[in-house]
């Protein structure tokens, strides 16, 4: 089936990070939207990775895979793309096919295909989106063999290279930047989205003293979950428009698609405050207005400023992307071998059946006269011997083949 594979990326490579905004789906929204397109464009197994840098579609399917192709699957799953956005998407997209695509997935888990090389956020995201559709019914026994291979391969390139040392995440990044802002212990922090990447922020910050937060969220109970991990506040996003208490720093990272921070709403959490403020907006599309940033003094971290900083440590890592791709390279051909010996067990999987049919005839019919006239003791042994003996027919056969097939490689 992998023969059929196909993936197609939105990536830092091809897009800015506003237009690779556009195709993210929300969570609550992916397994109905997901599985609509599936079924209309008869694609055997399906996979959504979006991430705050590339949105990725890979799926199985026998029929034509073509430009045309890519246009209706667009289209089917972003119906509010105009004529324009829907071509543009289409004619930059990275395509990848069967093995390509295969040596594509497991870079982008070991992360020497993100924007930011070495960060280890990447295999979680690649581990949850996989979960996530594997438990709406999007994904099979294909997509399922492949994803246990790259997340194998990734923890094998993190733990024997280097490629992750001195670490350039998203997080220590925004951290790094505010840390150069002098920003005060007590300073007031607030917190737009309770997701993992505010929750690994802010437990950072707390880390190194600071102390005053109030955490926003669609979901009440988790902003007050993560507040009384913080010793802070939580509150309904929804209210936040009747927020009072001032604040000095922003660090807001949402999944929203549009503009989660209006002229309005930042108005009024000023309080009519005059001093400069610092936001960190790592969300995309970005949360805040960029209306806001033209009005008022404000210091703005955006993930695209965070890439630029990110570059500059590329030289550092580069020299282990050769040890990175000498471990990709082995964990592409063992991946063939371990798609083959899927192969023979799947055509020998009608062998276990005919094994205990064969037996149950014995018992019940060619021999039964004979069984039912041995002792206890004897009839215990006979079942311990065809038991052993059909267990060794189950896996001598599928053992002999795989040996074959390796012989043969």
């Amino acid at each position: 089936m992998l023969t059929y594979l196909h993936t197609i990326a939105f990536t830092h490579r091809k897009f800015d990070l506003t237009k690779i905004g556009m195709l993210h789906i929300e969570l609550n929204e992916q397994a109905t939207r997901l599985k609509s397109v599936k079924a209309a464009l008869e694609l055997d197994e399906f996979l959504f990775l979006s991430t705050c840098n590339r949105v990725e579609i890979s799926f199985i399917r026998k029929k034509t895979v073509d430009s045309a192709f890519f246009s209706k699957l667009l289209k089917a799953l972003y119906p509010n793309l105009t004529a324009a956005e829907l071509e543009g998407f289409v004619a930059n997209l990275e395509h990848y096919q069967n093995r390509v695509a295969i040596q594509h997935a497991l870079a982008v888990a070991s992360s020497i295909d993100s924007m930011i090389i070495g960060e280890r956020e990447i295999i979680t995201q690649v581990r949850n989106a996989y979960e996530h559709c594997s438990a709406n019914g999007l994904t099979g026994d294909s997509m399922r063999i492949l994803m246990k291979h790259v997340i194998e391969t990734a923890k094998k390139v993190y733990t024997q290279t280097s490629i992750a040392t001195k670490p350039v995440s998203v997080v220590s990044l925004a951290y790094q930047q505010l840390k150069k802002l002098n920003i005060a212990l007590d300073a007031r922090i607030i917190l737009i989205g309770a997701g993992a990447t505010n929750t690994t922020m802010s437990h950072f910050l707390k880390k190194h003293g600071y102390k005053n937060f109030v955490v926003f969220n669609r979901t009440l109970a988790k902003a007050e979950l993560l507040a009384e991990a913080l010793k802070g506040t939580g509150i309904a996003l929804s209210e936040i428009h009747n927020y009072t208490g001032g604040f000095d720093v922003i660090i807001t990272c949402t999944g929203a698609d549009h503009h989660l921070i209006s002229l309005e709403i930042y108005e009024q959490l000023l309080q009519g405050e005059t001093s400069k403020k610092a936001i960190i907006d790592i969300a995309i599309p970005q949360d805040l207005d960029p209306q806001i940033g033209e009005k008022y003094k404000l210091t703005h971290v955006s993930v695209e400023f965070l890439q630029q900083i990110s570059n500059q440590n590329l030289k550092e890592r580069s020299k282990e992307i050769d040890h990175v791709q000498r471990i990709l390279t082995a964990a592409s051909e063992a991946f063939e071998l371990r798609i083959k010996e899927r192969q023979v067990e799947i055509a020998m999987k009608a062998v276990p059946k005919q094994v205990k049919d064969i037996k149950t005839a014995a018992l019940n019919d060619v021999f039964k006269d004979e069984i039912e006239n041995m002792d206890a003791a004897s009839r215990e042994v006979l079942e311990k011997v065809i038991a052993y003996m059909e267990k060794k027919y189950i896996s001598g056969p599928m053992k002999m083949a795989k040996e074959i097939l390796l012989k043969n490689d």
